[in-house]
C-alpha cells in the first residue's frame, strides 16, 4: 500500500487513491474540552470534517483549544450549522452513532461493516457522515430519522455511557483499520451515486409537512412531533434518488393545488 498522504483539499490518499473521508457531525455538544478531545481523535486517524450542531456554549470555545494540541486545524476549521438537516445537506449517505431505535424503522450497521461501507462509498467521492449526540441525553429521534443507520457499539450492556470524544475515537480508528475496503453489506449495495443529498430530502420533509400542516393531518397537536418522525423515517430509508425527490414534490404540489376541489371530482374517481 502506497503511503498515506494528504492533499491541498485535505483529502487523505492513499497511493494514488483520494478518499473523502466521513464527516464527523457533533449535535448540540456541551463540553467544549470534548469538542478539542474529539479533534485529536480525528486528526490521529485521518478525518478533517468537523460540524458542529448548535454547540451548548457557543462557537468558538476557549475550553476546546487544549485539548485539541496538535490538532488545531481541525478545530479552527470546523463548521457551525444551527440544524442537524443544515449539517448533513451536502451527504448522501449518514450514520447515527447511538443505541437501536425500536420505535424506528432504521436498519443497524455493526462495526465489522461500517468501515467498509464506508471507505466503498469514499472510494467513489460520495459524501458521507455520522452523527454524535450531545453528552447528556444523546440523539433524539428527529436527529437519528436524517439518518441511513444506526451505528452500535458492541460497549457492556451494564455500563453503555460512551464519553463523546472516546465515541469518537472508535469510529476514527473502525474508519482508519479498514484499509482493504470491500463490498458494503447486501443492506447498503445500491448504487448511491444518484441519491438525492439530504438538502434535497429535508426539503421535501418540509414540503410535505407545511402542506399536512394546511390540511389538519397534525392532530392533536402534541402528537406533530412523533408523526412527523414516522414520516421522514421510511422516506429516508428508501433512498431516494434527486429525481424521484423531484417528482414527489411535484406531487405533493399538485395535491395542495387540487384541495378544495370538493366533493364532484372526487366521486368522479
Amino acid at each position: 500500500m502506497g503511503k498515506t498522504i494528504r492533499d491541498q483539499l485535505g483529502r487523505v490518499v492513499e497511493g494514488d487513491k483520494a478518499l473523502v473521508t466521513p464527516a464527523v457531525v457533533l449535535v448540540r455538544p456541551q463540553l467544549g474540552e470534548n469538542i478539542g478531545a474529539a479533534c485529536r481523535c480525528m486528526l490521529n486517524f485521518g478525518l478533517t470534517d468537523l460540524r458542529l450542531v448548535a454547540p451548548r456554549d457557543g462557537w468558538p470555545n476557549a475550553a476546546a483549544e487544549p485539548m485539541a494540541a496538535g490538532a488545531i486545524d481541525v478545530l479552527e476549521n470546523a463548521k457551525v450549522y444551527e440544524s442537524v438537516g443544515e449539517a448533513v445537506a451536502d451527504l448522501k449517505f449518514v450514520l447515527a452513532a447511538t443505541a437501536r431505535r425500536r420505535e424506528l424503522e432504521i436498519p443497524v450497521i455493526g462495526t465489522g461493516d461500517v468501515g467498509s461501507t464506508l471507505k466503498t462509498y469514499s472510494r467513489e467521492g460520495t459524501a458521507t457522515g455520522i452523527l454524535f449526540g450531545p453528552e447528556k441525553a444523546g440523539l433524539t429521534n428527529a436527529d437519528v430519522v436524517l439518518a441511513d443507520a444506526i451505528l452500535t457499539y458492541p460497549v457492556n450492556p451494564a455500563f453503555q455511557s460512551l464519553n463523546l470524544a472516546q465515541a469518537v475515537n472508535i469510529f476514527a480508528y473502525i474508519w482508519a483499520s479498514a484499509e482493504d475496503g470491500g463490498a458494503p453489506p447486501d443492506l447498503f449495495q445500491k448504487d448511491i451515486s444518484g441519491i438525492a443529498n439530504r438538502e434535497d430530502l429535508v426539503r421535501m420533509f418540509e414540503h410535505l409537512e407545511d402542506e399536512l400542516d394546511d390540511a389538519g393531518f397534525f392532530y392533536p397537536p402534541e402528537k406533530r412531533s412523533l408523526m412527523s418522525q414516522n414520516i421522514r423515517a421510511p422516506y429516508t430509508r428508501a433512498r431516494l434518488t434527486a429525481q424521484e425527490v423531484q417528482t414527489m414534490r411535484g406531487i405533493i404540489k399538485a395535491l395542495s393545488r387540487g384541495r378544495g376541489r370538493g366533493q364532484t371530482n372526487r366521486g368522479q374517481r
